[in-house]
């Protein structure tokens, strides 16, 4: 297998971070496909915790190249803080292996200000954005008033560019929100700045990823977010901007349909969401106040409690057709060791009756009432065990109830945060 895609099954924070640093270890190209500075993954080595927001986890690893792809949505800003963060932990050399696409797309200052102002005009219909922009630039990328990361190679064009777009985004400002009008010289002296700094990162990242998967290298596209935040198939308009399904990482990467791709979906042991929006089986007692605290549910972008609550096995299925996943990786298997019992939603209830179906609209999904299957837990704490044959007999069950209810093999089992903290029950490379 030369290429595989990491996609989250839920609403993102699934642990995929911990999983690509794990695969990267083997892997000759990592490229993030999507989304920008909203995504947070989190990699712990050792006593070292890197949290990486734009640079794919795969940077820690001596020998892998690491793609920023055409399909991101990128602040400079946050990307030179990340970078900057590497070589105070004499990572620099690290940097050698980064490039960044010249057709990903720009977070812009009027984007984070448009995001902020937008969010607050929805008043009770929040959708509950990081507020990093990422929408706005989105919009302005579908809308073609985006700006994108080659644009900063040419000083005179991005002036043009830079000069329409903002006098169009100044009458949203001064019109709409009654907020003053942003500086031109201000905004392009910072973004010319931004491009003699990144010029040399700047290429065809396409071409190398194609040109990598055609030679037989092993590449890992890794998505942020998750299924259920996808613009398309997620519960929609709590969603992100972009595309976390599978075929929005290939999109992403800059790579079409090939055979043989491994399509690996990372599984929280629990589910969890940020923000607002549809999550039937949130527990909002003990045992969600449980699961967050044990389980350090904040947000790695901003810091916000995590809503919690069991396994939605729906969700993980439906999670299952739309990416064409191949097999599972279930994460924070140790946060429920000390619960007397699981439960795991295999159905919901809608009235009189029974659905194994994701609903289509935002309405329908607060009419659904999960129905749980209540499986034994354990007490013991299973965060030092490398083999699956150690794990009790009752983590096995929940494990091979997963399999079983989605018939998709479980390949990973993650049991804590450290890369050592891993059961490998399928090599992939």
């Amino acid at each position: 297998m030369s290429l595989c895609i990491i996609t989250g099954t839920h609403w993102g924070d699934e642990g995929k971070g911990k999983i690509v640093d794990c695969l990267s270890q083997n892997a000759d190209v990592v490229v993030r496909a999507q989304g920008g500075s909203n995504a947070g993954h989190t990699v712990v080595t050792g006593k070292e915790k890197y949290v990486f927001h734009l640079i794919p986890s795969g940077i820690l690893h001596p020998g892998t190249l690491c793609l920023l792809g055409d399909g991101m949505v990128i602040n400079p800003s946050s990307l030179l803080e990340e970078m900057k963060v590497l070589t105070g932990k004499n990572l620099g050399d690290a940097l050698k292996r980064l490039y960044i696409s010249g057709k990903a797309h720009l977070v812009m200052p009027y984007h984070q200000l448009l995001d902020g102002l937008m969010e607050s005009f929805r008043k009770k219909g929040k959708i509950g954005t990081t507020g990093q922009g990422i929408g706005p630039a989105y919009e302005d990328k579908v809308a073609r008033w985006g700006i994108r990361v080659a644009d900063l190679l040419d000083e005179k064009g991005f002036a043009e560019k830079l000069s329409v777009t903002l006098q169009y985004k100044n009458r949203i400002l001064e019109n709409v929100f009654r907020h003053p009008p942003l500086l031109f010289d201000t905004i392009f002296q910072e973004y010319r700045g931004y491009g003699e700094t990144l010029s040399h990162f700047i290429t065809d990242t396409s071409k190398m990823a194609y040109e990598a998967v055609e030679s037989g290298q092993k590449v890992i596209i890794e998505g942020a977010q998750g299924t259920m935040l996808d613009l398309d198939h997620g519960t929609y308009p709590f969603v992100t901007s972009s595309h976390p399904a599978s075929a929005g990482s290939l999109l992403g990467a800059g790579i079409g349909p090939v055979n043989g791709i491994e399509i690996i979906g990372i599984c929280k042991a629990y589910t969890s969401r940020v923000g607002e929006g549809p999550f039937p089986t949130e527990c909002r007692d003990e045992t969600g106040e449980f699961l967050r605290e044990k389980g350090h549910e904040y947000g790695a972008t901003t810091g916000r409690p995590r809503r919690c609550g069991w396994l939605d096995g729906v969700v993980l299925k439906y999670a299952v057709r739309v990416n064409s996943i191949t097999s599972l990786v279930i994460t924070k298997l140790d946060i429920l060791g000390g619960l007397p019992h699981i439960q795991l939603c295999t159905g919901y209830q809608v009235g009189n009756e029974k659905t194994s179906v994701v609903p289509l609209s935002s309405e329908a999904w607060n009419q659904c009432q999960p129905v749980y299957d209540e499986l034994d837990g354990w007490e013991e704490d299973i965060s030092e065990i490398h083999s699956y044959g150690e794990l009790p007999a009752a983590t096995r069950r929940y494990l091979e109830f997963i399999e079983d209810f989605t018939s998709i093999p479980v390949g990973i089992i993650s049991v804590g945060p450290d890369r050592n903290q891993t059961i490998i029950r399928k090599e992939y490379f």
